[in-house]
């Protein structure tokens, strides 16, 4: 058995968020993504692509949920990982 903070249970936790978000389910969507993103961001890194993925889920679920602003701002937060990666290719 797998436990909460495996990474197929956080991966089956953003598709059950996504398929909530599909049946515009989106606050039990917001309330899934935002406890799957902060695992996520703790067990794998802000680096890692699950956790972009989630963070990007949880942005367009803020956006359905007519909250644009906080999906950009969280949107913003999450592209400094990928600033970062970029910066340590280049060296």
């Amino acid at each position: 058995m797998l436990g909460d903070d495996h990474p197929d249970t956080l991966t089956s936790a953003n598709n059950l968020a996504s398929a909530l978000a599909s049946l515009r389910q989106f606050t039990e969507a917001e309330l899934l993504l935002k406890d799957t993103r902060a695992r996520s961001r703790r067990v794998l890194g802000v680096d890692h692509p699950d956790t972009q993925k989630a963070t990007e889920n949880l942005a367009q679920v803020l956006i359905a949920l007519g909250r644009p602003f906080e999906a950009h701002k969280l949107r913003a937060s999450g592209s400094k990982g990928g600033q970062r990666r970029a910066r340590r290719k280049h060296r």
